[in-house]
């Protein structure tokens, strides 16, 4: 290949390059404009999770994960 076919060969990727990027500033553009959809189709409502304390009834009889269970020793 001689310097004005590499020459040649870099001024087409360089078009095609600018021609992507403006097809990108396109798209971005047209979904800045859109109004924002869930993917889904439905819409996300928030769980509220309260400050007060969780009744240490619900605890009774678990493991402490990676511990054990409480009243027993490791080997």
């Amino acid at each position: 290949m001689s310097v004005q076919d590499d020459l040649a060969a870099v001024k087409r990727r360089l078009q095609d390059l600018e021609h992507t990027v403006e097809e990108l500033e396109r798209r971005v553009g047209a979904e800045r404009a859109a109004p924002a959809t869930p993917a889904s189709g439905r819409t996300e409502s928030l769980v509220t999770i309260p400050d007060a304390p969780y009744d240490s009834g619900l605890w009774t009889d678990t493991d402490d994960e990676g511990l054990g269970a409480r009243d027993r020793h490791a080997p």
